[in-house]
């Protein structure tokens, strides 16, 4: 099994070899002795991370998880993190109180999920360490966490090279006097 949004991704793959980072699980009423071995598959070891952290929160099964990542953890994690419970309660079977518990559980967790480079973006323009150190410049230099993924998003989608933190910040602020 995959969440929604990976097979989105998966589908322009067809007749491409790919990668799937796994989990396993037992589903079922082990008092029935009714387990059925489960596994669930991502395209990023981040991405299964975040699923483990989803699944712990209480009332969220792996099921429950499943069918509400529908969106891309980058998305979820960000609202997770800015405690934004209504958007979180219009995921597939997430409703107002798991969202809730979703929040207070994990909102201080999220920030690494939150930085995840999105998958359109090809891994060879902008080293990962950069993204996140860039991210972190752009906090001192008094932007909030929402503007700064933006402005780091607005960049990568210019698919620029960029070699270092100077760089990417150069190519934010080009970016930004453009638009």
């Amino acid at each position: 099994m995959i969440p929604d949004f990976v097979r989105r991704r998966l589908q322009s793959s067809i007749g491409d070899k790919v990668t799937l980072h796994t989990i396993e699980y037992l589903e079922g009423n082990p008092a029935q002795g009714r387990l059925t071995p489960r596994m669930v598959g991502f395209q990023h070891e981040a991405e299964r991370a975040f699923f483990e952290s989803f699944c712990s929160v209480d009332g969220v099964g792996a099921k429950k998880a499943l069918r509400a990542m529908v969106r891309p953890v980058q998305d979820i994690a960000v609202d997770i993190e800015q405690k934004d419970s209504k958007s979180l309660a219009t995921l597939p079977g997430i409703g107002p109180a798991t969202a809730d518990r979703i929040v207070a559980k994990l909102s201080r967790k999220m920030s690494r999920f939150a930085l995840i480079v999105t998958p359109d973006v090809d891994d060879a323009v902008v080293d990962r360490d950069v993204v996140k150190d860039t991210f972190e410049a752009l906090l001192v230099l008094g932007h909030s966490e929402t503007e700064a993924r933006r402005l780091i998003d607005g960049a990568l989608a210019t698919k620029k090279r960029v070699k270092d933190v100077e760089g990417m910040l150069q190519a934010i602020y080009e970016n930004r006097a453009e638009a």
